[in-house]
């Protein structure tokens, strides 16, 4: 059974968050979904403008979401959350690819630092940060528990981008865990 953070913990941890770098950082997880409720870590992933990350689910699901079960929308094409914020919530390295993320970052991703419309070289790929709203689900909120969606959804949290963020692939590349992902 999951142990959930409490409020105060969270809270506690905003500091740290807030020291996340601002113009260039570090990936340090790739998870593809290549089914619903299934995580795969990668060691190389490619991120291919029409696909998204290959092999994950991303063109199946947001399929299904369309009204007219059309083309999947590309602004949610590949999701980025930041390594600092689910540590502090998942705790142990092996449940953050629970949260349902593609890419695991120690950028600070909020909007002030990341508009909509900022690029970023992602390994040898290159992302555009959307402005759709990433915001969290039922099961975020079941495998981390209600504060920990309370606070990632909160104003100051979405102030911040904690949830994480979508990109849309603008050129196609490989990413690898340790690669620097830079603002532009």
């Amino acid at each position: 059974m999951a142990t959930y953070v409490d409020v105060s913990e969270l809270e506690a941890g905003l500091p740290e968050i807030a020291r996340a770098p601002a113009q260039e950082g570090i990936v340090e997880l790739i998870v593809r979904r290549p089914a619903a409720d299934e995580r795969e870590v990668l060691q190389e992933g490619v991120l291919d403008v029409d696909e998204g990350l290959v092999g994950d689910d991303w063109l199946a699901r947001g399929r299904l979401r369309a009204p007219d079960h059309s083309d999947p929308d590309p602004e949610t094409q590949v999701t980025l959350m930041n390594t600092r914020v689910i540590a502090l919530i998942a705790g142990d390295r092996e449940r953050w690819p629970l949260s349902g993320d593609q890419l695991f970052v120690d950028l600070d991703l909020s909007p002030e630092n990341l508009p909509t419309g900022t690029r970023l070289r992602v390994g040898s790929a290159l992302v555009e940060v959307t402005d759709m709203p990433h915001t969290g689900c039922a099961k975020f909120s079941e495998r981390f528990g209600p504060a920990a969606i309370r606070f990632v959804n909160s104003p100051s949290g979405r102030a911040r981008r904690l949830r994480g963020m979508y990109v849309r692939v603008v050129e196609p590349g490989v990413v690898r865990p340790g690669d620097s992902i830079r603002k532009l």
